[in-house]
C-alpha cells in the first residue's frame, strides 16, 4: 500500500500563506458554489414576486439554524482528520470517517424533524401570517435534502482534512448547476412541469444535494489516494471514545455557529414582523454578504487543515505563523468585499429585485454589510486558527458573549423597542461581530503562544 504523501513544513512565514491558499482556492470555489444555491434561490425567487423572496427568506433563516448545528458538529471531523494526517495515523483518518458518518445519521434523525415543527416557530414568533404558507413549502422540501446534505458534508471533511480539496469543489458545481436547473423546472413551470414557486425551489435543492452525496461517495470509494485510510473496509461498530471526540470538539463548533446564525436569523424573524417589504430588502442585503462571507469561511477551514498539519507533525511554531496568516488573508478578502458593497450597493439591490421600494432598502442596508464585513473576516479567520488547535469551547463562549449579551441587546432595543427598524437591527449585528473579532483573535494570540516551547 503505497505511503499517503504529506506536505512539508513551510520554510518561510510568507509560504504558510501560499500554503493556505493553495488548500483555500478550491475550498473557495466550492463554498461559493454551495452559497450559490442560497444566492440562485433568492434571485429565481425575486423574479417571481416579492411575496416569494420573503417566503424564501424567512424558510432560510429558519433552515440556517438547524443547519447549522449539523455543520458545526461534522466539522469537527477537518481537524481530527488533519492532525491524523500531519502524524501518520493512517487508521485513524479512517476510524474518524466512519464515526462521522454515525454522527450525521443521529443528527439527520433529530434535525429533520426540527425543520418540520415550523409551524409552531412561525406562530411563536409571531411572523407575517402572508409569508408562512410559502415558507413551510420551502422548508418541506429542505428537510428531505438535509441528510443528504449532512453525510455529503461528512465525507467531504474527511476529504478536506487529508488535504484533498478539489473534488468538493468539483462536486458542488455540479450540485449547483442541478439546483439552477431544478428552480428554473419547477419555480417557473418550464418544460411542461408545474409552476411549484417556493415548493419548487425547496425540491430542486434537495435533488441536488442527493446527488452531491451520490457523487462524493462515489469518488471517494474509488479514488486510490483515499484506501490507505480503509474508510469503508473498516469496522463499523461505533466506540464510545471516538464518538465522544468528535462530539467534544463539534458540538462547540456548533453551538459557535449556531450563536452567530441564530443572532441573524432572530433579525430576519424580528424584521419578519414589520412588513414583507422590510422582509425582501434584509434578504437582499444579508444574501449578499453571507455570499461573500463564504470565501473567508473557506479560506478559515484551509487554516484549520494547515494548522493541524503543522500540529500533527509537532510543527508549533509553524501552526502559530499559519493561523496568523490565515486571520490576515481573511481580513484583507472582506476589506475589498466591503468596498464592493459600499460602492455598487444599488447595482446590488437592483439585481435582486424589480421593486423600487425593496431596492431602496436593500441599498441602505449594504452600506451597513460594509461597515461589519472586516470584523466578520477576522473573526472568521481567528475561529479557523483556533479549531486546528481543537480549541473549540471557549470560542463558543466567546460567540455566546458577543453575539447574544453584546449583539442581541443592541438590535431588539434599536430596532424595535425604540422602532428603528432595519437601520437599528443592523446595528446590533454589527455590534456582536466586533465583539466577537476582537475577543477571538485575543484568544488565538494567548493560545498559539502558550503552545510554544518553554525555550522560545
Amino acid at each position: 500500500m503505497p505511503e499517503p504523501r504529506r506536505p512539508p513544513p513551510p520554510a518561510r512565514p510568507a509560504a504558510h500563506g501560499r500554503a493556505i491558499l493553495r488548500l483555500g482556492v478550491p475550498l473557495v470555489i466550492g463554498q461559493l458554489s454551495t452559497a450559490g444555491f442560497h444566492l440562485a434561490n433568492t434571485l429565481m425567487a425575486g423574479h417571481l414576486s416579492s411575496a416569494t423572496l420573503a417566503a424564501v427568506a424567512v424558510g432560510a433563516s429558519y433552515y440556517a439554524i438547524f443547519a447549522n448545528v449539523g455543520t458545526g458538529a461534522l466539522l469537527a471531523l477537518s481537524p481530527l482528520v488533519a492532525h491524523a494526517y500531519g502524524a501518520g495515523e493512517e487508521r485513524r483518518v479512517g476510524e474518524y470517517a466512519r464515526h462521522g458518518a454515525w454522527v450525521a445519521a443521529g443528527l439527520a434523525l433529530v434535525l429533520t424533524a426540527a425543520l418540520l415543527a415550523a409551524p409552531l416557530a412561525f406562530r411563536l414568533i409571531g411572523t407575517d401570517p402572508s409569508v408562512v404558507p410559502g415558507a413551510l413549502d420551502y422548508l418541506h422540501g429542505l428537510a428531505a435534502g438535509l441528510p443528504a446534505a449532512l453525510g455529503f458534508l461528512t465525507l467531504r471533511y474527511v476529504s478536506d482534512g487529508l488535504g484533498r480539496t478539489r473534488p468538493m469543489m468539483v462536486i458542488s458545481l455540479v450540485g449547483l448547476a442541478i439546483n439552477v436547473l431544478g428552480n428554473w423546472l419547477l419555480m417557473y413551470g418550464h418544460a411542461g412541469l408545474p409552476a411549484l414557486g417556493a415548493a419548487g425551489c425547496g425540491i430542486a435543492t434537495a435533488v441536488a444535494q442527493w446527488a452531491m452525496l451520490a457523487l462524493m461517495f462515489g469518488y471517494v470509494r474509488r479514488h486510490p489516494a483515499y484506501r490507505p485510510y480503509a474508510i469503508f473496509a473498516g469496522p463499523w461498530r461505533p466506540a464510545a471514545a471516538r464518538l465522544g471526540e468528535i462530539a467534544r470538539l463539534g458540538f462547540p463548533i456548533s453551538g459557535a455557529m449556531v450563536a452567530e446564525s441564530a443572532l441573524f436569523a432572530a433579525a430576519g424573524l424580528m424584521l419578519g414582523t414589520i412588513s414583507a417589504t422590510t422582509v425582501a430588502a434584509h434578504q437582499i442585503a444579508l444574501n449578499y454578504a453571507s455570499f461573500t462571507f463564504t470565501i473567508p469561511v473557506a479560506l478559515a477551514a484551509a487554516t484549520t487543515i494547515h494548522v493541524g498539519h503543522a500540529l500533527g507533525r509537532g510543527d508549533l511554531i509553524g501552526a502559530r505563523r499559519g493561523g496568523f496568516a490565515g486571520i490576515g488573508i481573511c481580513a484583507a478578502l472582506m476589506a475589498v468585499s466591503a468596498l464592493c458593497a459600499a460602492l455598487g450597493r444599488e447595482a446590488i439591490a437592483a439585481a435582486y429585485s424589480p421593486d423600487p421600494a425593496v431596492d431602496r432598502l436593500a441599498a441602505l442596508l449594504l452600506l451597513y454589510v460594509a461597515v461589519f464585513q472586516v470584523a466578520d473576516g477576522l473573526q472568521v479567520g481567528a475561529m479557523g486558527a483556533l479549531r486546528g488547535f481543537k480549541d473549540t469551547r471557549v470560542p463558543l463562549f466567546i460567540a455566546i458573549g458577543a453575539y447574544w449579551l453584546a449583539g442581541f441587546p443592541v438590535a431588539f432595543v434599536a430596532g424595535i423597542v425604540r422602532g428603528g427598524g432595519p437601520a437599528g437591527v443592523w446595528s446590533g449585528l454589527i455590534a456582536g461581530l466586533v465583539a466577537s473579532a476582537c475577543a477571538l483573535n485575543l484568544r488565538f494570540a494567548q493560545r498559539s503562544r502558550r503552545a510554544q516551547p518553554a525555550a522560545l
